[in-house]
């Protein structure tokens, strides 16, 4: 990778923390990161869903600086929610529509395309992920594993330069929760960030962040920081 590739799809924080109210949640946060696949791992309350929220803005620094491939989160918004797209944990707080062609069409809403042109697009996406079968399907019908589907595939059709995923296979099946790790790291081609308790999924990235007590514990190659939190609990 050049290093005009790398800075294009830099992470940088740089003593960043987040309060709410008395309570402090991430403390003094510092990393840069420009790798394509990213995991982050920790316990549960360690601060890891709040740092991946920090990175589409959906939770706003209240100390330090964040920015995303040169866009600063705190006041350019806009372009960061058009480069960055999020898949939350449950995929039924990201279906807004009432079919599954209609939910992902809305995601191209604004995108200055016809509806011919969105049509297709909506189309491709779907059968090209397997959904086509079901895109008059009523959205909330979809099994568990669909519905995951349909919110990757929605966030995947604006086409961003990074994908966020906060524990994308927590709520699945076995081999549900297998299809969907192999579309975040071998198929997804965008930079991504994976938010997961899923150990193996970690492994098969890049590079791991490892969370504790709000506060970034450690960040390296994947098979030392795991290592490392499994001994915590052996």
């Amino acid at each position: 990778m050049s290093e005009r590739d790398a800075a294009a799809r830099e992470i940088r924080l740089d003593g960043v923390s987040v309060t709410a109210g008395e309570t402090r949640i991430l403390s003094d946060v510092t990393v840069r990161l420009d790798q394509r696949r990213i995991a982050v791992i920790g316990a549960n309350g360690s601060g890891k869903s709040t740092f991946a929220r920090l990175l589409d803005g959906l939770v706003a620094p209240s100390a330090g600086r964040v920015r995303v491939h040169g866009l600063d989160v705190a006041r350019e918004r806009r372009a960061l929610r058009a480069r960055v797209g999020f898949v939350f944990t449950n995929p039924d707080a990201q279906i807004l529509m009432p079919t599954v062609a209609e939910d992902v069409a809305l995601s191209l809403k604004g995108a200055g395309l016809s509806r011919t042109q969105i049509a297709e697009r909506v189309r491709e996406e779907l059968d090209r992920h397997g959904l086509a079968a079901h895109a008059d399907q009523p959205a909330y019908s979809l099994s568990g594993g669909q519905k995951q589907l349909l919110a990757l595939v929605s966030v995947l059709i604006r086409r961003p330069a990074l994908v966020v995923a906060d524990e994308p296979t927590t709520l699945l099946d076995l081999g549900n929760s297998r299809r969907m790790a192999d579309l975040l790291v071998d198929e997804v081609e965008s930079q991504t960030v994976i938010v997961t308790h899923d150990l193996d999924l970690a492994a098969r990235c890049d590079v791991v962040l490892r969370f504790a007590d709000g506060r970034l514990a450690e960040t390296g190659a994947p098979d030392d920081v795991i290592a490392g939190y499994r001994a915590e609990f052996a």
